[in-house]
């Protein structure tokens, strides 16, 4: 036998060689078996999630895309038209003519006498928000005389400006109302010399032709209290008789003279 210069035979260097290469061969072959089975489950799960992304996307809406409105705090939105600014130019009297309420540091007050004014430009449906101010109530001042007002859509369906802090009326004529018509959920009145907000959705009723295809609807929200949730109108908001639908198209927005000096700001509204 020859001697390895180690003295190590021939035969033994090549069986740890042996040895070495099989037990490689062994690990690798442990190896394969475990990361086998690992990659076979990724690859179930990405099929699976493939598969519920494919009927995921099956009620995915793409088109159209929502017009980008700016909305910053204390900030008019981007899409609304204000309703008063530094003048009074958006409206005009319901008798014909110039508005003759008197308006200064952006208020507005009715002035007594001169009649209802509405806005020169026509609406169907709109946001509406507006903030309004009652005075402080006369001696002997109650009920539905207790600092009147009213904001009446498309000249026809009122929504009840009142003081009806403290002051007992018929509920579907107290602040909020749909006027002689919906009771407010509740009564979330701030005491006069306050500022009250009104945020409003106006869904204006459709006619087709003569008839009414649907009603009005609308939602109040008074100083962040919802008091109106959707409710339908039932038409014309009568302070006698009952409500009655007669097809129009859009109108202007209306403020009432009910004789009382009360004070709007802030009044803007979104087209719907």
């Amino acid at each position: 036998m020859k001697l390895h210069k180690h003295g190590l035979p021939k035969l033994a260097t090549n069986t740890a060689f042996s040895l070495k290469a099989g037990a490689q061969i062994a690990l690798a072959a442990l190896l394969s078996t475990s990361i086998a089975p690992l990659a076979f489950a990724e690859s179930a799960e990405q099929l699976e999630r493939a598969e519920r992304e494919k009927q995921a996307a099956k009620t995915e809406v793409w088109e159209p895309v929502p017009v980008v409105v700016s909305a910053k705090k204390n900030e008019l939105p981007s899409d609304a038209i204000p309703l008063l600014t530094s003048d009074m130019s958006a409206w005009a009297s319901v008798k014909g003519g110039d508005a003759k309420w008197d308006f200064a540091n952006g208020e507005l007050t009715v002035k007594p006498g001169a009649g209802d004014i509405k806005t020169k430009q026509s609406f169907c449906d709109v946001q509406l928000h507006v903030e309004w101010k009652v005075p402080q109530p006369e001696p002997g001042m109650e009920g539905q005389q207790r600092n009147n007002s009213g904001i009446f859509f498309q000249q026809r369906y009122e929504i009840q400006v009142l003081d009806s802090y403290n002051n007992a009326t018929y509920p579907n004529g107290q602040a909020g109302s749909v006027y002689k018509q919906t009771i407010p959920l509740v009564n979330a009145m701030r005491a006069p010399g306050e500022w009250q907000e009104y945020d409003i959705i106006f869904k204006a009723p459709v006619f087709d032709g003569d008839l009414l295809e649907s009603p009005g609807y609308v939602t109040v929200i008074h100083n962040g209290v919802v008091v109106q949730n959707h409710v339908e109108i039932q038409g014309t908001t009568e302070w006698i008789g009952a409500p009655k639908y007669k097809a129009h198209g859009c109108e202007p927005i209306q403020l009432q003279d009910h004789g009382n000096l009360v004070s709007f700001r802030n009044m803007w509204v979104r087209e719907l």
